[in-house]
């Protein structure tokens, strides 16, 4: 056998023989062909601690049942999961977890994904034989970080917390104090659960005891809605899953996105997101957020229609596009999808000649950064937009542009997803005298910000949650977006304002959909070629160097 090659053994589960790596916990084994083993402590992301009991199985020639998350699979071994024995063994286990749990089930936010829950209605379903009175643990809905509240009563101490504080975030906030009944989990004194990537824990609980103090009690689990997506927080592009509510507006305060939570990619992120992608979608639901295309005049902003905005922007471009002394620039932003880009480039290129592009990776958030998840650049689509040749020498970079407005050299300036003085540091400073200088300022984006109560014309945007395009990560690696829900209002995707403007502007665009855009995309850049909707796929791919 050669050094890279992985053995195999044969091992026969539940009257059936499989091959498997040599190595692979039974567990892990049995997973990969479809017999699921309940468990609550293993996590695949985490060390074994064999603590909750719950897998346990039988192998032949083994006189003591073992853990199934901790054992290996062997040659020749034959394993059963399902065994009157195994299933005694879990109930009562089962039942030794619920002695001390509370059924507070009806007020517990957990409800409708929680472990004990659905372990109860496939293992447990006996006749409670506990007469005693259940032990009061003292931290019950206690906040222990701004974002996590703990409730130790519900805690059946499978320790995932804990690992993931220790091996994960290395932060090592949480332990397990006392011991028998009395123990718990808390923070050590004088700390918080208070790292970039909190967050998790409340993910890998299984029932319940730590839970989100941002989406507690918004809206029952069974009411959300789930849609795959990518964190547009930064430029790792982790993979996420929003969650929504859509069908019932009186729940989670009016707002539609209720939480994001992790979605595991091996290639990106694994099981895990930081705190500033999930708590990232607030903006969504804003009150401020733009629902109507808007245009300045005498200093008050007024509604108008989609046609007469796109024919304003249409005239103001081609106006400055086609003057000698004052340009026409846009500004774009790799907030935006590679469909966007791809298409306002072409539309500028073939409608708009002379225009200048000017390219920024500037953002208002704090350049955090760290060796697991976070990115200091906090844009998801970097890599994207440079693929497209934006960014490139010939285009200005926001300085330049500054310069450029400042000196009375800017006509018309359509500003994409920017808010130019929100920025952070020296790339926010100036704004206000350069801007003065601009005869017609065209925002487009998503939310109300000083650079559209400026501008003579608003088209509003919808968020990466209300449309479908792909970004390509600081690796090279291309994913999808997927649309959870329409635009606000009136707003529209990027992809179909810059389709009616083009057509605004005399082109035809006839494309009928973002997949449709990303297939002239694909046969336009090299890096892309091949590639669709499809055989990107739900985890994505790299894109060719």
């Amino acid at each position: 056998m050669s050094g890279g090659e992985t053995k195999m053994v044969k091992t026969t589960i539940d009257g059936r023989e499989y091959e498997f790596a040599e190595g692979a916990t039974i567990l892990e084994a049995a997973r990969s062909v479809g017999i699921m083993i309940p468990h609550y402590c293993y996590h695949p992301g985490l060390s074994i601690a064999g603590a909750c009991r719950m897998c346990l199985v039988e192998i032949e020639k083994i006189p003591k049942l073992q853990i199934s998350c901790y054992m290996t699979v062997g040659e020749g071994m034959v394993v059963h999961t399902d065994t009157e024995r195994v299933k005694r063994a879990r109930k009562s286990i089962l039942e030794f977890h619920l002695v001390n749990h509370p059924t507070d089930c009806p007020v517990c936010d957990q409800a409708g994904e929680c472990g004990l829950q659905e372990y109860y209605m496939l293992h447990g379903l006996y006749t409670s034989r506990i007469r005693e009175n259940k032990v009061r643990k003292t931290k019950k809905a206690f906040p222990v970080g701004p974002n996590i509240m703990l409730d130790q009563e519900r805690c059946i101490l499978c320790s995932r917390c804990v690992r993931f504080c220790r091996e994960v975030s290395k932060s090592h906030e949480l332990g397990m104090f006392k011991r028998g009944d009395r123990e718990v989990i808390d923070t050590f004194s004088g700390r918080q659960v208070d790292n970039p990537y909190a967050g998790n824990v409340v993910d890998i609980c299984p029932v319940g005891a730590l839970t989100s103090r941002d989406s507690r009690f918004k809206t029952r689990s069974w009411y959300q809605q789930t849609a795959e997506s990518v964190c547009p927080r930064c430029s790792r592009g982790c993979n996420i899953f929003i969650h929504y509510n859509i069908k019932r507006p009186w729940k989670n305060e009016g707002r539609k996105v209720v939480r994001l939570k992790p979605r595991f990619n091996a290639e990106v992120n694994k099981w895990w997101i930081c705190d500033e992608g999930r708590f990232c979608f607030k903006y969504i639901d804003d009150p401020d957020r733009l629902s109507a295309p808007l245009r300045r005049v005498d200093g008050a902003s007024e509604t108008i229609d989609w046609p007469a905005a796109l024919a304003i922007a249409a005239e103001r471009m081609l106006a400055a596009a086609s003057a000698q002394e004052r340009d026409l620039a846009v500004l774009v932003s790799p907030q935006a999808s590679n469909e966007e880009l791809f298409l306002l480039k072409k539309v500028c290129d073939e409608r708009l000649p002379g225009w200048r592009a000017a390219f920024s990776a500037a953002t208002p958030f704090e350049p955090t950064e760290d060796d697991f998840l976070r990115r200091a650049d906090k844009n998801p689509n970097t890599f994207g937009a440079r693929a497209l040749g934006l960014g490139e020498d010939k285009s200005m970079d926001l300085a330049q542009l500054k310069r450029a407005a400042l000196e009375g050299r800017i006509g018309t300036l359509l500003v994409c997803y920017t808010d130019l003085t929100g920025l952070t540091g020296e790339a926010g400073q100036g704004w206000d005298a350069a801007l003065e200088k601009v005869d017609t300022l065209i925002y487009l984006g998503h939310n109300d910000c000083a650079t559209a109560q400026r501008a003579d014309l608003v088209l509003p945007a919808a968020t990466f949650a209300e449309r479908e395009g792909t970004v390509t990560n600081f690796e090279g690696r291309i994913q999808l977006q997927r649309r959870a829900f329409d635009p606000a209002g009136e707003s529209l995707p990027g992809w179909e304002i810059l389709r009616r403007l083009g057509e605004t502007l005399g082109g035809e665009y006839e494309f009928e959909g973002p997949e449709q855009v990303f297939q002239r995309l694909a046969e336009t850049v090299p890096q892309l070629a091949g590639l669709s909707y499809e055989s990107i796929g739900p985890a994505g791919c790299p894109v060719k160097k």
